[in-house]
């Protein structure tokens, strides 16, 4: 049994409204119809240019966002349907890495809070045990124990994301999306977060979704990689398979238009 299966999702945003405020005069299929495994263990990389609906697929599998019909299934388990307070004991299996390392930290928050909210609404630590968790996470995200004193905006791009990667790993997830985290970063800073995630999971035992509009980074990661377009999945094979026989004119063109990342 695959750790994530996904039947069938779709999700479907009006568009527009009539010059009354009636009825939406159409629909934008964000995501239509996809279907596709994530297996334990594996990163399966999701590609895509912008707007072709992966960050929103994303977010329908963490159930950031409600479906509009589909099926998604964690170790087994339907999440559509589950109530709120179920699906509040699964977040601590799955989690999400935010593109925006700017805009994904609290400002007014010092590190340490940052890191150790998920404790405060999951697990029942006293001070000094989130303290320790907090140092620990920020070693093993490459930060010295002294960041957890100080604020957001006293850390570079790179740093910043790294705090991010640390609160998504607070709980000791299973399953981690990672939602274009080096898009945001120049290539050198956003090669050493994609080495980072590549250690992290190793140690943690984690499965990545990890969503790019970069074929090269995906290739770089991914054991498996599944090509969106215009909200439809067009293409889902190995890494070797889809970078160097790809089948979809699209995955042709995403190979075509994106330079390498040096590692």
């Amino acid at each position: 049994m695959a750790l994530v299966e996904v039947t069938n999702l779709t999700k479907i945003y009006p568009q527009g409204e009539s010059a009354f405020g009636g009825r939406a005069k159409g629909e934008v299929r964000a995501v239509d119809g996809v279907s596709l495994n994530i297996e334990k263990g594996e990163t399966l990389g999701l590609v895509g240019e912008s707007g072709s609906g992966k960050s929103t697929l994303g977010r329908l599998i963490l159930r950031l966002i409600e479906p509009t019909s589909g099926v998604v299934r964690f170790e087994g388990r339907e999440l559509v349907t589950m109530s709120r307070g179920e699906m509040r004991r699964m977040r601590r299996d799955m989690q999400i890495i935010f593109q925006d390392p700017f805009g994904s930290l609290d400002p007014r928050m010092r590190v340490e809070d940052i890191v150790a909210e998920p404790f405060v609404v999951h697990e029942r630590l006293n001070a000094t045990e989130r303290r320790a968790r907090c140092a620990e996470l920020m070693r093993a995200v490459g930060l010295d124990e002294s960041a957890l004193r100080r604020y957001p905006h006293e850390f570079s791009g790179g740093q910043r994301q790294r705090i991010g990667i640390a609160r998504a790993l607070a709980l000791r997830p299973k399953f981690i999306v990672a939602d274009e985290p080096v898009s945001a970063l120049d290539v050198s800073v956003g090669a050493q977060i994609v080495n980072l995630l590549a250690r992290l999971q190793r140690e943690f035992g984690l499965t990545y979704l990890f969503i790019s509009h970069s074929m090269p980074v995906v290739r770089y990661l991914a054991t498996r990689i599944a090509v969106m377009h215009r909200g439809k999945l067009v293409e889902l094979g190995t890494t070797e398979q889809v970078t160097e026989a790809p089948a979809h004119p699209y995955t042709r063109t995403l190979l075509e238009a994106t330079p390498e990342i040096r590692q």
